[in-house]
């Protein structure tokens, strides 16, 4: 069957009229097929880009891990020793914030784990400080920061009568108290995460022998990624993240961005760099890069791991994934030129940042995902003259997530779900990042991540008699069902006339689509 009958037949049996096939075939030649080559085209230049930047960081990290040196070996590090005449004094004096809203769940973990910080005592000051609205939630924290006071912990309650700026302006507030003058440095960790004891010992000494050095990163480690197949999913991306991203911007000098928590900065630097700004959602990242343009440096300890916890309810997911996209390319939209036109980093680090950095991987990794792999090679099913390469959509996208997989080796036989679960994100992930990169209206949309803590465990026990109702309405995603369906339509037209077997794909992918359509994805929490 030549292409032209095969069009006829697909038309007639979906009930288009004659004329909207002679419209199809009209327009097809001299707009759509033009239109998709130059698409195809720049699908597959973003696909090299991606591809190049994959193989670096791998080439990279394969050589970290086999010659390179661990962080205390590549700077000045000794543990922090007892001076009979000095006393406590010889320790350095270190603030700790805590800044959350409304979080019930997780509250009394992360206040205790802070608490719980082996540091001498009148060295340490825990900053609470709490955004909640809810008047209840705001009574639990208090008393619970109260119990911790009653015990000897130097523990803080700030609240502030408003919430503008979100966590940076929680944090620039608390930065304005009169005891934090006293402070040499500054540990932030989210509501959800839990430092070991050690946390203090094995950060501090990096910024107490090493003046040059404005930030000491630890990584996450994840203490509910198998409770489904989402945070499984989630696990493999944020791994790949600190395994590979975080640590080759260590190892090479070059630059790394700070996560937001689970981190420790030198409050000089802080303050130099401008201290906190609310100008984006990714209040973290922009400190870092304003730190690094005055030519302070960062190090990574890969091998230090704060507990935290994943969002595990696709809503609370999507959310997060939207800020994390939008914030990073409004951010490089605002900071772009003052990169270029910055004197005191080298032109190998300005490169760094916003090619490698800002562009391949805050922007080109979203839009080439979902542009390329759910819009642009489906189409050409629809669309035979144009074509696609075998490199295009076999060779590089296997390469490239094989590369993203070594951060997880654990998950590698979930690597196909990982994969079109990726693809459904990419389509958030792209708008998102067109959003910010326009300055469109959710650029400042910031919605805290819902934790959970043991309420998940607590509310499954207590309700497994009674079978959830479901509102339908809640649970569906009119978004993600409009892209499986066109994913459908492509791999039933390319099963019936076409030649490259696409189908297989289409048909996987749009089930992915649909399942996350449907909110079949990640924990559900029963209601009271």
């Amino acid at each position: 069957m030549d292409h032209l009958s095969s069009e006829s037949v697909i038309f007639d049996s979906y009930g288009f009229s004659g004329q909207v096939g002679m419209i199809w075939q009209v327009v097809k030649a001299p707009l759509i097929v033009p239109v998709l080559k130059l698409l195809v085209m720049i699908c597959l230049v973003m696909s090299i880009m991606l591809f190049i930047e994959r193989v670096y960081m791998g080439v990279v990290i394969a050589f970290v891990k086999l010659f390179g040196r661990k962080p205390n070996k590549r700077y000045k590090w000794e543990a922090i020793k007892d001076d009979i005449e000095l006393g406590n004094s010889a320790y350095p004096m270190v603030l700790v914030q805590i800044p959350m809203y409304n979080e019930k769940e997780v509250y009394q973990l992360s206040i205790g784990a802070a608490c719980g910080l082996s540091w001498p005592s009148d060295r340490i000051i825990i900053q609470v400080l709490d955004d909640s609205t809810d008047p209840a939630i705001k009574s639990l924290v208090e008393m619970e920061c109260q119990r911790w006071a009653n015990k000897g912990i130097n523990i803080k309650y700030e609240i502030r009568d408003n919430r503008n700026g979100y966590k940076a302006g929680a944090l620039k507030e608390g930065m304005k108290h009169s005891y934090v003058k006293q402070c040499d440095y500054v540990a932030i960790f989210d509501a959800d995460f839990q430092p070991e004891p050690d946390f203090l010992w094995r950060t501090i000494p990096f910024l107490l022998h090493n003046p040059h050095i404005a930030l000491v990163q630890a990584r996450w480690k994840f203490v509910n990624s198998d409770e489904c197949l989402m945070t499984r999913m989630q696990e493999m991306s944020l791994d790949y993240h600190f395994t590979v991203e975080q640590e080759v911007g260590s190892s090479t000098y070059a630059f790394f961005g700070f996560n937001g928590t689970a981190g420790v900065w030198r409050i000089s630097a802080l303050n130099e760099a401008g201290g906190w700004k609310d100008r984006t959602t990714v209040e973290d990242m922009d400190l870092a890069v304003r730190a690094s343009l005055k030519g302070w440096k960062f190090v990574y300890i890969a091998d230090l791991k704060v507990k935290n916890e994943l969002p595990s309810t696709f809503k609370a997911y999507r959310y997060q994934q939207h800020r994390w996209s939008c914030g990073p390319a409004n951010l490089f939209k605002k900071m772009a030129m003052e990169i270029i036109r910055n004197k005191k980093v080298s032109m190998w680090k300005k490169f760094y940042v916003i090619y490698s950095f800002f562009f391949v991987r805050k922007i080109v990794a979203h839009i080439v995902t979902f542009l390329f792999y759910c819009v642009v090679l489906p189409a050409t099913v629809l669309v035979p003259e144009v074509e696609v390469p075998k490199w295009g959509y076999v060779y590089i996208p296997s390469t490239i997530t094989l590369l993203n997989a070594v951060g997880t080796p654990r998950s590698l036989h979930l690597l196909i779900f990982w994969v079109l679960f990726e693809n459904v994100m990419s389509m958030h992930r792209t708008k998102a990042t067109f959003i910010g990169l326009l300055e469109a209206g959710r650029v400042n949309e910031w919605v805290v991540t819902e934790k959970l803590g043991d309420a998940l465990k607590i509310k499954s026990t207590t309700k497994a008699s009674r079978k959830p109702r479901l509102r339908i309405g809640e649970r569906m995603h009119m978004q993600e069902l409009g892209v499986g369906a066109y994913l459908f339509f492509c791999g039933c037209y390319d099963f019936a006339f076409g030649k490259n077997s696409y189908f297989i794909y289409l048909f996987l992918q749009s089930m992915a689509f649909f399942i996350s359509g449907i909110g079949y994805v990640g924990t559900f929490v029963p209601t009271s």
